[in-house]
């Protein structure tokens, strides 16, 4: 008994340091997962540029050896070895791949914006990127709901319901594939790629929403030329080309009265005709 009181003494210090350990990692744990809740939107954009950046890469190595496929082949039709059709097929896949690669590129710069306004967005404060994208979500659902449940719109625009209506039906699967992706309020964690997978999600169903909106009021989509835009274009080129064709016409006339003005044995102008 003698010893073990004895070994407490010694030993007092241990508890009260063990806790004091405790509690300060709590606390650093604590503000690490509020930095990374802070910092989630921008470790997601950083995620997205670098695997941009790698299938950027890969692409450009495989317009490079499409490239050298083409060469193999034309140098194998030249020996007569292959056809004009291994040819054209070669040229066909370094076509697809060489505009694979350029979708690739611009990926690329789509990220590097977005990282950029993301470290921007840390130094703004406001909201947590998770609770701005979920206030995002909550906006498309409340601008679908005005037509479930406005009368009024609910008679005047039946389409925004029916799930047969292809621009409806659209909006409809994103909207399912947003909520499957939203993350519970009470999820403890969520990484830098769920988030990025949500963000892309929600900007989806916005994009299928407004087109759905746009398509059921029949309103021209975004980037669509209205017809009395196209007729007008469409005038404007046959007046142009009839204004070439003329022109071409009068050129011409006035070459070939040039050309037999500089015949040889032309006479010039009498004395009396100058």
């Amino acid at each position: 008994m003698d010893q073990i009181l004895a070994a407490a003494a010694e030993l007092w210090w241990i508890a009260p340091a063990a806790a004091g350990t405790g509690a300060i990692g709590f606390a650093a744990f604590r503000r690490r997962e509020l930095v990374s809740g802070k910092r989630l939107g921008y470790e997601a954009a950083r995620l997205e540029l670098r695997r941009a950046q790698h299938e950027a890469r890969a692409a450009a190595d495989a317009v490079r050896v499409a490239r050298a496929e083409v060469a193999r082949v034309v140098a194998e039709r030249a020996a007569s070895r292959a056809d004009a059709g291994a040819v054209a097929a070669a040229r066909r896949a370094l076509h697809d791949l060489q505009l694979q690669s350029k979708a690739a590129a611009a990926r690329v710069k789509a990220g590097r914006a977005r990282l950029t306004a993301e470290r921007t967005a840390l130094t703004a404060g406001g909201e947590l990127p998770l609770d701005r994208l979920r206030a995002r979500h909550d906006a498309v659902l409340a601008r679908w709901m005005e037509y479930e449940t406005d009368p009024a719109k609910l008679l005047a625009f039946p389409a925004m319901s029916d799930g047969r209506h292809p621009t409806t039906s659209a909006f409809l699967a994103a909207l399912q594939e947003a909520r499957e992706l939203r993350p519970r309020a009470d999820a403890a964690r969520f990484t830098a790629s769920e988030y990025g997978a949500y963000r892309d999600a929600v900007e989806r169903l916005e994009r299928s929403f407004d087109i759905a909106e746009r398509s059921v009021r029949g309103e021209p989509r975004q980037g669509e030329v209205p017809e009395a835009l196209r007729d007008a274009a469409r005038t404007f080129m046959v007046r142009t080309t009839e204004v070439l064709n003329r022109t071409t016409e009068v050129l011409s006339a006035w070459n070939e009265r040039g050309r037999s003005d500089d015949r040889p044995g032309r006479r010039g102008p009498r004395d009396d005709e100058r």
